[in-house]
């Protein structure tokens, strides 16, 4: 479904997303019960909310980080928005690397 809806993304209102789902041979009672119920509702609006809080304002956005030490989080030192070319990443990352000492 996620190549799916990537291929169509300028259709994804409701009526798109089932015939998305019939298109990939889903079950369509299954596939509207799920959308009807919400159950992924607040977990998608928390992901969001992570990702806007992060700085994340479309796709793609890559946040470039460290360890945090004694922790299994990873800390977000940089942010690096769209499609960009393998020069922004390198230059991002050898901008981080002195700071794994």
């Amino acid at each position: 479904m996620h190549d799916q809806l990537f291929a169509n993304f300028t259709a994804l209102e409701t009526a798109d997303l089932a015939r998305h789902a019939t298109t990939l041979n889903l079950d369509p009672l299954k596939f509207q019960e799920c959308m009807d119920s919400g159950r992924y509702a607040n977990d998608i609006r928390r992901d969001i909310s992570e990702g806007q809080r992060a700085g994340v304002r479309g796709t793609p956005t890559f946040l470039i980080g460290i360890p945090e030490q004694g922790s299994s989080r990873i800390k977000a030192l940089k942010r690096i928005r769209g499609a960009q070319p393998y020069p922004v990443f390198k230059e991002v990352l050898d901008s981080i690397l002195p700071l794994q000492k």
